[in-house]
């Protein structure tokens, strides 16, 4: 069976087009021209706005034209993640989707259900002609994934609507009606390469096997950091093995836990075996630490070929050091809320080499106190031993209405269709909600999806009885506004 036999074929065949048209983040010419195609074929209104967005409008059906105006909401780009062993290039090929089980994942990559269910849950809306709704705008934002570029450049004329349900929460039957802000933190700096020893030997060592995960939704559960674990593992083998640093880099998504990490370390050939062990020490160690959680890490060293160049010995000493003391994962959760993360950070890319060495993180708080605290934090860590530390991509956190009305309605259409209780939540990743809200204030806001995991990974997909589950539920809640 293919993902287009399954039931509701409104959502699966329309999720199994978008699958074929490449959507990495940055890359978004051939997804946004067939949205805009798909759209024109069904006479469907369309245009894209100034923010690389996709705008949609549908008239209200015979007797709800007097209706409450709702914009379905969802993002067109994908995290483009994969295993190492699988050939893919997220610009140019399709996604190979599976069924196993009760889900359906991706062969080897993310699946790009976040947030692509969402745009396929639209496309049926849109496109059909027996749901009973009133008046319909669909917005389909640009670049949510790194930097939220589409509704940052929302113009407040663009939409007409008097609410937004936003198809990007990843749990059926839980209604986010608040959300993290954050900001992202690069850390740089230039230095003057050195020559390598002559006598010495070089060495390649990677971390991988790691599960990654969202940097929102996952952060709280503990999960490997390969950045975190390769800092612990090379400041041993500068002060074990007189080993130096010519490069690293480690991550490749700020919002992605990074899965692996690769490091070049030259040192003198008697010091070989000694760093061998040292490996197999920290492979044991991890796996204690992270035992239940982390069961596939993996530390591989090889002997390479010896760089020119390397790191000063001052530099790489000063950029571990701050590596090891950054702050990474949960740095507190809401008071009132204790179960939920109010504020943490993401170790996520660190690119050593040639002169260069860049650190980049996402910070996220739904504290705008807090987030100020983080900065600051990060600012005096990399600060103190010179490196430039700029911020950019801020986004603020979507404060909760816990007498939203059109949550209170959805919570009642909810127990109509299933007998049973939705969930109302906050929750600790970036939504779009908090950007759209603050340029559309009076607009009631809410965020709902099918059931997800592991987003953000090679292991990400997507609950099959959800999407149907979640399906009914839409179809009642847009005849009941």
């Amino acid at each position: 069976m293919t993902i287009n036999e399954l039931n509701p074929k409104e959502i699966w065949q329309n999720f199994y087009l978008l699958t074929q048209v490449p959507r990495p983040s940055g890359h978004l010419e051939k997804v946004q021209k067939f949205l805009l195609d798909w759209a024109a074929e069904r006479g469907i209104e369309a245009w894209k706005d100034g923010g690389e967005n996709i705008v949609m409008r549908k008239a209200a059906t015979p007797g709800h034209e007097n209706s409450k105006t709702a914009v379905l909401q969802a993002h067109m780009d994908m995290v483009p993640q994969k295993l190492d062993e699988v050939e893919h290039n997220f610009e140019t090929d399709p996604i190979q989707t599976w069924i196993d089980g009760e889900w359906v994942k991706a062969k080897g990559t993310t699946l790009g259900a976040d947030d692509g269910i969402g745009v396929a849950v639209i496309m049926a809306v849109m496109e059909s002609k027996t749901l009973e709704h009133g008046p319909l705008e669909a917005l389909i934002t640009a670049d949510e994934e790194t930097c939220m570029y589409g509704v940052n450049h929302l113009a407040a004329d663009t939409l007409k609507g008097d609410i937004l349900l936003n198809i990007d929460n990843e749990t059926m039957g839980e209604f986010v009606i608040g959300s993290a802000g954050g900001i992202n933190i690069t850390a740089s700096m230039q230095y003057k390469e050195v020559e390598t020893d002559s006598e010495d030997v070089a060495v390649k060592i990677r971390i991988e096997g790691l599960r990654g995960g969202h940097s929102g939704l996952e952060i709280n559960e503990g999960r490997g950091n390969a950045n975190k674990l390769m800092a612990r593992l090379v400041r041993q083998a500068i002060q074990d093995d007189d080993a130096r640093l010519a490069s690293w880099q480690g991550g490749n998504m700020r919002n992605a836990i990074p899965r692996t990490a690769d490091v070049v370390l030259t040192l003198p050939k008697e010091n070989v075996e000694d760093l061998k062990e040292l490996v197999a020490y920290c492979l044991e160690t991890f796996r204690a630490e992270y035992r239940g959680v982390e069961e596939e890490i993996a530390i591989s060293v090889e002997e390479c070929d010896v760089p020119k160049m390397q790191v000063p010995e001052e530099i790489q000493d000063n950029l571990i050091s701050a590596i090891m003391a950054c702050h990474n994962g949960v740095l507190r959760f809401i008071p009132s809320i204790p179960t939920v993360v109010e504020t943490s950070s993401n170790l996520a890319i660190i690119n050593i080499g040639g002169g260069n060495a860049e650190v980049l993180i996402l910070a996220r708080s739904s504290c705008d106190t807090q987030l100020e605290y983080i900065q600051e934090m990060m600012e005096c860590t990399f600060g103190m031993i010179g490196m430039k530390v700029e911020f950019g991509g801020h986004y603020g956190s979507w404060q909760p209405d816990f007498d939203s009305p059109i949550v209170a309605k959805m919570v009642q259409v909810y127990k109509d269709c299933f007998h049973e209780d939705a969930k109302v939540e906050v929750c600790h990743a970036g939504l779009e909600c908090s950007l759209i809200g603050a340029v559309y204030p009076e607009m009631d806001l809410v965020s709902f999806g099918p059931t997800l995991r592991s987003p953000h990974t090679p292991d990400e997909r997507c609950n099959i009885a959800s999407v149907e589950k979640f399906w009914v539920f839409m179809q009642a809640l847009l005849k009941s506004i």
